[in-house]
Order: C-alpha cells, then sequence, then structure tokens
C-alpha cells in the first residue's frame, strides 16, 4: 500500500507541478491527498512545500530559457512576501486537526468560485505600470499574500497572478514567470519554519517534489503559447471533489 501511495503522489505531483505554473492551484490538489493518505494537517501542509519549492525551480529555469522574466521586481516581490510567509507558517502550525481541514475546504470552494468568476488571467495589450507608488503597492500587497502563502499556500496562485495583473499589468506568461520566482522564494522561508517544527515527513515530500519537478518543467515551456483555460476547468471539478471529501473527513 506504501508503494501505490508513493505512485500516487508521483502522478499527483506531475498534474499539481504543471497545474501550478500554467494556471496555479496544484496544491489544491496536493495537500488533501497527503491527509487522505494519513498525514495530520499541519503535516501535509508542511510536507507539501517542498514540492512546491523543486516546481518553482524547474519553472523558473524553463521561463528563463524561454527569454521570459520580470527580474528583478519578481525578487523584490519574493523577499516582501518571505517574511510574510515566515508569519503564516508559524500560525499554521498552532491550529487544531479538525479546524484545519474545514478551513482547507472552505478555501477549496472559494478558489473554485474565484476561477468560475474572473475575468482573463493577462492584460496583454496594456501597457506595464512600473511606476515607483505600483512597486511600492507590489511590496504591501506582496507581503500579505506571503502570510497567506506561508499559512496554506493552496490557491496563493491566484492571489499571486491576480496581483501582478491588477497592479502591473503584466501579461499572462510575463505573470506565470514571475509568479514561479516569487513562490520560490516566499516557500523557502515557510520551509524554514517546518523544519525546525521537525513536521515534514521528507520520504512523502521528495517523492511529491520529483513529481512537481516533472511538472512544472513542461508547464514553463508549454504556457508561452498556450492558453489555461481548460485546466482551470478540469481543476474546478477536482477541487470541488476533493473538498467535499476533505469537510466530512475524519483525522
Amino acid at each position: 500500500m506504501e508503494i501505490l501511495h508513493l505512485f500516487y503522489l508521483f502522478i499527483a505531483g506531475i498534474i499539481a507541478g504543471f497545474i501550478n505554473v500554467v494556471a496555479g492551484g496544484g496544491s489544491l490538489l496536493t495537500l488533501p491527498l497527503l491527509i487522505f493518505m494519513g498525514l495530520p494537517p499541519a503535516t501535509a501542509n508542511a510536507t507539501n512545500r517542498l514540492g512546491v519549492i523543486t516546481n518553482s525551480i524547474f519553472g523558473v529555469l524553463g521561463f528563463r530559457s524561454k527569454g521570459v522574466s520580470a527580474w528583478p521586481y519578481s525578487l523584490y516581490l519574493g523577499i516582501s512576501g518571505a517574511i510574510g510567509a515566515y508569519l503564516g507558517a508559524r500560525i499554521s502550525m498552532d491550529i487544531p486537526e479538525d479546524i484545519f481541514n474545514k478551513i482547507i475546504a472552505l478555501i477549496m470552494v472559494m478558489v473554485v468560485l474565484t476561477i468560475i468568476f474572473q475575468k482573463k488571467s493577462g492584460q496583454d495589450g496594456l501597457a506595464e505600470r512600473m511606476g515607483l507608488k505600483h512597486k511600492v503597492a507590489g511590496y504591501v500587497t506582496f507581503f500579505f499574500i506571503g502570510i497567506y502563502g506561508g499559512f496554506l499556500q493552496a490557491g496563493a496562485g491566484f492571489l499571486i497572478m491576480a496581483a501582478l495583473v491588477g497592479i502591473n499589468h503584466f501579461s499572462l506568461v510575463k505573470t506565470n514567470s514571475a509568479k514561479v520566482l516569487i513562490v520560490l522564494i516566499y516557500t523557502l522561508s515557510s520551509l524554514v519554519v517546518f523544519i525546525i517544527a521537525g513536521i515534514i515527513h521528507w520520504g512523502y515530500a521528495i517523492v511529491l517534489a520529483a513529481g512537481s519537478s516533472i511538472g512544472g518543467w513542461i508547464a514553463s515551456r508549454w504556457s508561452v503559447d498556450k492558453g489555461d483555460v481548460w485546466i482551470k476547468r478540469l481543476l474546478v471539478v477536482m477541487v470541488i471533489v476533493l473538498a467535499i471529501k476533505l469537510w466530512f473527513y475524519d483525522t
């Protein structure tokens, strides 16, 4: 059964890694899966982060190989997010298991609603806004996004994309390229908190990370020329099913 779990986790990592780069929300699949495999919510939340990091690394490399980058602005946003992520990660470890499951399920439903009703993901054709006031607005916004990302991570990609599009008018491709670097930086911050706390299941984390790396690399190459509509539709269906199951799941 353990080998079967690892196989499922590896495949889920590939799928989630792909979704994370192209559309966002991959952790909405892997986090519930880790819980259903028997991990306490806090441990599942921490274990999921290694896959997010490796996925982001390969995503960054993939976008750079295509010449797509928002450097150094994305670096500064990531640092701002890392400060918030440290706080969010510490908060997440103090929540009771049954309440944590309910929180995850509710957030999953909220993300589904966001996917359904959100407007176009990128602002192709509009002039980018990179003045001082827009940069400052980005730094402040990403501090709070970092708090959420450190707390849970699931669905944070949608917040990041909305912020980059709304504040800076980035195109879809540039938004995704900035997103993977930002997520990499602030997730490293939260991972340090979880490592110190000793709550990571390293066996599951490594398998998930391997799958996520493959998915992230494929997606970073693919998403330069393709859309994300069909992926979001599929994600909506899967997340609804998992959210319902998680709400009634007895840890």
